[in-house]
């Protein structure tokens, strides 16, 4: 389902900080960054502004972040109550081409600022639960102006993740473990900037999705549909210029690096600086916006170019896995050379060269490293699903084309690179 997101792979990361940890570096529980904070208490912002590189375009950095967790792209963003200049940036916040949609926490917020309410036509308060993998966030949707870098979505639906908010619905506990803190969930927020307008799309509008949305009175909330508009929404297609995709840039990684910085740029073909040039359209199913991967002579139809995942996730016998509690992610005996064939809905296949080391070796060799270019795992995937998560963005220009919006490449949603 389109609103499920694979940003969900984050508890794979989290043991590989306490593999970390274990090898005597990187200093890495969930509860060691001083910059994390609990549901109501104040977020530090621990980095510099963020980097305006042209006006459509902001600094990303892969850095220690809030819980010292590799391979995690970091931005800032300023939330305003929607027509003022009542504003709150905040730093540290995941980008994630495999959601859609704003998420920060209420506690990052200055108790001054009174976002509206997101309410159905019927005039119900609307709250959601987020799905992940491994847990959920949960919250009311309000209303913000979200700006970044200089592009502005006015008015913008967002999730304001608060476990003090209503009564929290059974179905959305039994998902799995809270996020609801930044520590829990590894960032200040997330910003999901995939292929698709909204977080849950048409799955929504003809009847209730289980954990989903929910129209509360009080501290009752009840399961509802909900129609697109009213649904937390990816930013870029409501800026007034540069709507219609993104680009995730970031520089080549040999080995490991304690810390890369890139950019992320709006729109594709809008400026000088986003022409979709001789890169490769791969085009993604418009019901969930997958692709087709093979490797190793398995096909993997359910396949997402995802820089909020840590590793590429995919399942093989030929890759051993590292060990309790660390089989989150393969372990070889060596580094391996290997490679796949990307296969897109619109027939465009693209060969990609990949390699695979030994966690463990890498955790001991490049402890205190953010960036890890070679870490790969089964982590949280069936058999279907081929996760390029962030060790994919090295060293490439990666493109989300959104639903329904022209581009030099043609109509998105596709991916490319």
């Amino acid at each position: 389902m389109r609103h499920t997101s694979s940003f969900r792979i984050l508890l794979g990361a989290a043991l590989l900080a306490l593999l970390v940890s274990a090898c005597g570096g990187g200093g890495g529980g969930s509860g060691s960054s001083s910059s994390a904070a609990t549901s109501g208490s104040p977020v530090t912002n621990t980095s510099p502004a963020p980097q305006v590189v042209a006006a459509n375009a902001v600094q990303v950095s892969v850095d220690a972040g809030v819980s010292s967790v590799p391979n995690m792209p970091f931005v800032s963003v300023t939330v305003c109550a929607p027509g003022t200049t009542q504003c709150q940036t905040i730093d540290h916040v995941l980008v994630d081409t495999g959601s859609w949609g704003l998420r920060v926490f209420a506690s990052q917020l200055p108790a001054t600022m009174n976002l509206p309410q997101q309410k159905d036509g019927s005039g119900n308060q609307i709250a959601e639960c987020m799905q992940f993998f491994d847990g959920y966030t949960w919250g009311a949707v309000k209303l913000a102006d979200l700006q970044i870098a200089g592009e502005k979505a006015p008015s913008l639906p967002i999730q304001v993740i608060d476990p003090t908010y209503a009564s929290l619905p059974t179905d959305c506990a039994a998902v799995g473990a809270s996020r609801n803190t930044p520590t829990a969930l590894q960032a200040n927020g997330v910003l999901g900037i995939g292929v698709f307008k909204h977080d849950c799309g048409s799955n929504c509008v003809q009847k209730a999705v289980p954990a989903t949305y929910y129209a509360c009175t009080g501290s009752s909330c009840t399961s509802i549909p909900l129609a697109e508009q009213y649904q937390v929404a990816n930013p870029i297609p409501y800026f007034a210029t540069d709507n219609n995709g993104s680009i995730l840039n970031l520089p080549t990684v040999a080995g490991g690096a304690q810390s890369v910085t890139g950019q992320l740029i709006f729109g594709i073909g809008t400026q000088s600086n986003n022409g979709l040039g001789s890169a490769q359209v791969i085009g993604v199913s418009p019901q969930n916006g997958t692709f087709t991967t093979v490797q190793n002579g398995v096909t993997y139809s359910r396949s997402i170019l995802d820089s909020g995942s840590t590793g590429l996730f995919f399942q093989t016998t030929s890759l051993p896995v590292c060990a309790s509690p660390n089989n989150a992610y393969y372990c070889p005996a060596s580094t391996e050379s290997l490679s796949a064939m990307i296969q897109g809905a619109n027939g465009t296949t693209s060969a990609v060269n990949f390699s695979v080391a030994n966690a463990t070796s890498v955790a001991q060799t490049y402890r205190g490293s953010s960036a890890l270019p070679q870490l790969a795992g089964p982590a949280f995937v069936t058999s279907s699903i081929f996760d390029w998560g962030l060790p994919f963005f090295y060293g490439r220009s990666v493109y989300a084309a959104v639903e329904q919006q022209a581009t030099p490449g043609g109509t998105g949603p596709y991916v490319a690179y």
